[in-house]
């Protein structure tokens, strides 16, 4: 590990910083720290940075925005690679968007609502990268990035780029093959999307971001929702019925706006979280016999 640090820091490929704790990069700001934490500040740095993982046989990690994300307190062994500033570039031809993997993807779906391009109204109000977006096929208000997304370029542990399409990267219900079957970095995401009249697109992202506000907890650190909808049920209005909202273990608690959603009411611990998300598992299973199942991701050191 130390040898792969001074590599690291002889390349000069962006912010490296030691035992960062990953509390500061979540967007329910709990997690422990990463043995190495780097920001690579362009794609070719980025490349770098996977030749010494490669090459010093370490673990490693790729982050967005830390949504959908729980860190374990004990952290996360390796690499973590924070995607942002450096991987963010966007080009706009027509109607088809060429986008890093690093960019915010609030802030693109404004930025193309505001040209005339419609098609990502759903996004307005996820509070994560591109990169992950793709990495989970994100989605909300009825689309996902399945239903926009061309191909994407995606940097594997090999070293090896490869522009996989829709089809390739087999999309499903919040999932795709960069989880488990072929782990790899978004490292950009081509998007076609369709000319329309402006005004009604900021409109209706407008009125998308005013109904997350209205019934999801924004003014409390959170991972997004914590369960996937166990269809035709919703995994929400399980735990509600179930009479958990305003629940809590520890510092954690579920959000009293919105059953799905577990909230850092205070110094909560991932321990918490997890303790929680096993009182809801066991809760709704012993009332309705149904499996709940996660859809954020825990990651990190047990």
């Amino acid at each position: 590990m130390v040898e792969a640090v001074k590599e690291l820091q002889e390349l000069n490929i962006g912010k490296l910083k030691i035992n960062e704790p990953l509390a500061h990069h979540t967007t329910i700001k709990i997690g422990g720290p990463a043995d190495i934490f780097i920001e690579p500040s362009s794609v070719e740095n980025l490349q770098k940075v996977m030749e010494v993982i490669r090459n010093h046989h370490l673990n490693w990690r790729a982050i967005g925005r830390g949504s959908n994300l729980l860190v374990s307190d004990k952290g996360i062994e390796g690499v973590v690679l924070k995607l942002g500033n450096g991987i963010d570039s966007l080009e706009i031809n027509e109607t088809e968007i060429t986008v890093g993997g690093g960019h915010s993807l609030v802030s693109l779906s404004t930025l193309i609502s505001k040209k005339g391009l419609s098609g990502l109204e759903f996004a307005s109000g996820i509070p994560g990268s591109v990169g992950g977006a793709v990495y989970m096929n994100a989605g909300a208000h009825g689309s996902d990035i399945s239903k926009v997304l061309t191909k994407a370029h995606i940097l594997f542990l090999d070293g090896s780029m490869e522009w996989l399409s829709n089809e390739e990267l087999e999309f499903s219900y919040r999932t795709s093959i960069l989880q488990n079957k072929r782990p790899g970095i978004v490292v950009e995401a081509v998007f076609l999307l369709e000319a329309g009249e402006k005004n009604s697109i900021v409109a209706q992202m407008q009125k998308n971001k005013d109904y997350r506000k209205e019934t999801q907890p924004w003014n409390f650190p959170c991972a997004g929702s914590i369960f996937r909808n166990p269809l035709p049920n919703y995994a929400g209005k399980l735990i509600e019925v179930a009479g958990l909202k305003g629940f809590s273990i520890g510092g954690a608690k579920i959000s009293e706006m919105h059953g799905n959603f577990i909230v850092n009411a205070g110094n909560a611990t991932a321990g918490d979280v997890l303790a929680l998300i096993q009182h809801v598992k066991d809760t709704i299973y012993h009332l309705y016999q149904i499996k709940m199942e996660t859809e954020v991701e825990i990651i990190g050191r047990k």
